[in-house]
């Protein structure tokens, strides 16, 4: 286009962002206090602005014009005139150029300078001042784009809850090492369905990867200062963008329909309780110049300052119906663009939060459980976050998975040895019932897992006792302080041969309980192959070899020896479907021959008594299942646990004259499965599962 007219034509209201038609842009925006805003119009560098129109109408709050003639790659920004009145609430500032939040596309990255904020950096006044510097040539452009992508041949997994096995990746940390990617792909959407990567998950036996977050994100400037950034990526900068360090839009298009043609699920770590605009002295690059009243949830006190209910400086305000349909559109266009089969909220609770609390019936809950199409996915939530009473396992309503962390700590406090810890973990293995079993919820609500990208991954659970994120810049203050890990004699490597093996049984042990456990199995990737980070707790800002995948471990005979165990422990996830309930289990039916649902024993054999229950140096615990399989006969999978330092002789638990086959001990990993008798001796620090199945029809 090589000229404009002289203003914009009225357009529509909806839908709103940016949006080709075939002959023009509409162009749509939402604020409810704004007095004006102009739509400024860039060259293709997205240097110079060489357009300016005011949006000619607002209709419901909604400010629309439409410019013919601009066509797809028009890059674009917006000013919003209005009250700077901070006590108010208001932080309008023509002087700043915004991204549209509705934008699919940026162009470029954020120069740190001062004239991104609002105020004068530097005033006594702080953000009461007022900055008239132009922030446009330190602002990324938002991109008008248009979505084509054949998605005719694509088949969701749609795979059942009880089924899935979930995988955590981060987009550039699984291939950025991978030598089997073209050097220019490692790293990126088109690395992620690699051959190689592909047939690696497949192995495994993982039905969904879960990916850190891909929304265009911010590098924040006190990362910058540090010579870090942002990996993660929890700094959500464009809700409708894909991060352009990872590939182009069709590129995670494409990436969805190979791994969709695999059988693998996709599931995004989203970010919509907080943006990068930090707290009421950060920058002004969104929805704070547009309407920061609305968008963000403000103390009632004085609205100068932002709720930060997140620890990141800001909330979005999901009570109000503008913001809640943003975060809904978001994910629909994810969902139904993208081919996207579900989501993990972080800091889900945040987004149920009202003026009274955390609700489960707050609106945007109401919104997702409803919607036709994001009622049908994957919602996974992370059911906490730093304000009052912030911290809401099991509470979520129907419909929703929750990152388990009760599960997680129970489970290695056991294997490390703690005491007291066998009842709660018997609640842990059977789905934490205690928890999810209510309003019809199932096991599956329960995502169980080990490590996450937030902490240890499982090799460091068993090398480290201390943090160690020197490299962070933070004095080794920043992490959690308490891992409920043990080092197992010596902090770090060791070249000890008995430590490392204990070390070693002490992760298949763990796999092993997590896989036999009900309720949804998360992986963190490279866990099956002994992935380290060094002992940092907290790797969020290490863009490097700490934090990427290191796939020549998987060479090495200690990483082929914990994949091949991790894959075997999968397999038998999916073989016996005990070992993936439908529904919670307590010990109250019988499906034949004198056993029930579930029972707990012992290493004597015997059930527990209360007070077996609450002896604090009870360290073996003895869990069996059973099923009546469709042909009348009965099978029963029995889970053997010694967390004491010294072996253990199990009286296996009575059962019909038939055999009893091991199928797996985390002590003798290459082990083929083989009979036992009515006893079996269990190493220290190890776990067993055994099988028994009847001949014939009960009655």
């Amino acid at each position: 286009m090589t000229s404009f007219p002289d203003r914009l034509l009225p357009g529509s209201p909806y839908p709103l962002g940016a949006n080709f038609d075939g002959l023009g842009v509409n162009f749509a925006v939402f604020s409810a206090h704004a007095e004006k805003i102009d739509l400024c119009v860039f060259d293709p560098a997205g240097k110079r602005e060489i357009a300016r129109f005011e949006l000619p109408e607002w209709t419901d709050e909604i400010w629309h014009g439409y410019l013919p003639d601009a066509r797809p790659g028009l890059l674009y920004g917006f000013r919003a005139h209005g009250r700077y009145a901070p006590h108010e609430g208001h932080r309008f500032n023509p002087n700043k150029l915004l991204v549209d939040p509705y934008a699919k596309a940026l162009s470029g990255q954020i120069r740190w300078t001062d004239s991104l904020h609002g105020y004068r950096l530097r005033s006594s006044r702080k953000d009461l001042s007022f900055d008239r510097r132009d922030s446009a040539g330190s602002m990324p452009k938002s991109m008008v784009v248009m979505d084509n992508f054949d998605w005719s041949g694509d088949v969701r997994p749609r795979t059942p809850w009880s089924e899935t096995v979930i995988y955590e990746a981060h987009v550039k940390g699984l291939t950025k090492l991978m030598q089997d990617v073209a050097p220019g792909e490692r790293g990126t959407f088109t690395g992620l369905s690699h051959p190689r990567v592909i047939h690696h998950l497949k192995t495994l036996g993982v039905t969904a990867v879960e990916l850190l977050p891909i929304h265009a994100f911010a590098q924040d400037q006190f990362l910058m200062e540090k010579g870090l950034r942002n990996y993660w990526g929890y700094s959500t900068l464009g809700y409708f963008a894909p991060e352009q360090r990872y590939g182009e839009a069709n590129d995670f298009r494409m990436t969805v329909r190979q791994l969709h043609a695999a059988g693998i699920e996709v599931i995004l770590d989203v970010v919509y309780n907080h943006t990068c605009e930090g707290s009421e002295l950060g920058p002004t690059l969104s929805w704070r110049g547009l309407d920061n009243a609305t968008y963000y949830r403000l103390q009632q006190e004085d609205a100068r300052y932002c709720v930060n209910d997140t620890g990141t400086g800001n909330t979005l305000n999901l009570s109000h119906p503008r913001v809640i349909q943003m975060v809904a559109d978001s994910l629909r266009y994810w969902a139904t663009s993208f081919g996207v089969d579900g989501f993990r909220f972080d800091l889900g609770l945040t987004l149920g939060r009202t003026e009274h609390g955390f609700d489960p019936g707050a609106g945007f809950f109401d919104v997702l459980r409803q919607d036709p199409v994001l009622g049908q996915l994957k919602l996974i939530t992370e059911p906490w976050d730093i304000g009052p009473g912030g911290y809401a396992l099991g509470g979520f309503p129907p419909g929703f998975a929750e990152w388990n962390d009760k599960y997680r700590d129970t489970v290695r406090r056991y294997w490390r040895g703690d005491p007291a810890q066998r009842g709660d973990l018997a609640a842990r293995l059977s789905g934490s019932g205690d928890l999810f079993d209510r309003r019809a919820r199932r096991p599956w609500a329960s995502v169980n897992y080990l490590a996450s990208h937030d902490g240890y991954p499982l090799a460091d659970i068993t090398a480290y006792e201390e943090r160690h994120n020197e490299a962070n810049g933070e004095d080794n203050r920043d992490g959690h302080g308490e891992n409920y890990s043990r080092n197992w004699g010596v902090e770090g490597p060791t070249d000890d041969a008995e430590i490392q093996a204990t070390r070693e049984r002490v992760r298949r042990s763990m796999l092993l309980t997590l896989f036999s456990s009900l309720g949804t199995p998360m992986l963190l990737a490279g866990d099956e192959f002994a992935r380290t980070q060094g002992g940092n707790n907290n790797a969020y800002c290490q863009d490097n070899e700490i934090s990427w995948l290191d796939w020549s471990r998987l060479d090495s005979e200690e990483g082929r020896a914990m994949f091949d165990f991790t894959r075997r422990v999968i397999a038998l996830r999916q073989e016996f479907r005990m070992l993936r309930a439908p529904a919670f289990l307590y010990g109250e039916d019988s499906p034949g021959h004198g056993v029930n649902d579930i029972e707990w024993f012992d290493e004597r054999g015997e059930q527990l008594s209360i007070d077996d229950w609450h002896n604090p140096e009870g360290r073996a615990l003895s869990m069996r299942r059973a099923i009546r399989l469709e042909d009348g006969r009965v099978e029963a999978l029995t889970l053997l646990l010694n967390g004491s330092e010294a072996p253990l002789k199990f009286r296996l638990p009575p059962a019909p004259d038939v055999p009893r086959t091991v199928l797996v001990d985390s002590s003798k990993p290459d082990a083929e499965r083989f009979e036992t008798g009515h006893d079996y001796e269990l190493e220290a620090h190890s776990a067993a599962l055994l099988c028994w199945t009847t001949e014939g029809d009960p009655e």
